[in-house]
């Protein structure tokens, strides 16, 4: 798995990339709609581990979004398979992605969510991909309406009030 844009290089996440993921899980900023930062370089490497993990059982998982200009980790970005039910779904794709607030604002999210929709309806065949979003991230859900998803109701994920969206193929394509 490796997807290249004009201005991103995605590929699978390495253990060395630990620093950079703790630079980005460690802010409160990025972590606002998303549970506590991470507080060590362990809990980093552990994150790592478990995408590292999905890679091998479903074929897919989140990957390293690298700025080609600068050669940095700048966030990451891709599909996961929804192994546990999340608003009574289950084996079933779901974007996601988080990056560091330097790179926030310049499009980036957009570029790597298109890539990865591109690699989920055309290589991968699926018929739906599916996002959440906490429903105060204004910031996430704009990327998501852009990309053409449709909120298609709220649900409670762990007593936080989520926004669910949903993208079908032939709407996409």
């Amino acid at each position: 798995m490796k997807i290249e844009t004009q201005r991103l290089i995605l590929r699978k996440l390495e253990d060395t990339d630990f620093e950079r993921m703790f630079l980005m899980d460690s802010d409160p900023e990025v972590m606002k709609y998303l549970g506590p930062p991470v507080q060590n370089k362990e809990e980093s490497k552990e994150v790592i581990r478990m995408i590292q993990k999905q890679y091998e059982e479903n074929g897919v998982g989140r990957l390293a979004v690298i700025e080609k200009a600068s050669g940095l980790l700048i966030g990451w970005c891709g599909l996961k398979l929804l192994k546990e039910p999340i608003n009574g779904y289950v084996e079933t794709l779901d974007l996601g992605y988080r990056f560091i607030p330097e790179f926030w604002g310049k499009g980036y999210a957009w570029e790597a969510a298109k890539a990865t929709l591109d690699y989920g309806f055309n290589e991968l065949k699926a018929d739906s991909i599916y996002a959440f979003a906490d429903s105060g991230n204004t910031g996430s859900k704009y990327i998501l309406n852009k990309m053409g998803f449709e909120n298609t109701g709220e649900f409670e994920d762990s007593g936080v009030k989520c926004s669910w969206y949903e993208l079908k193929r032939e709407k996409y394509l």
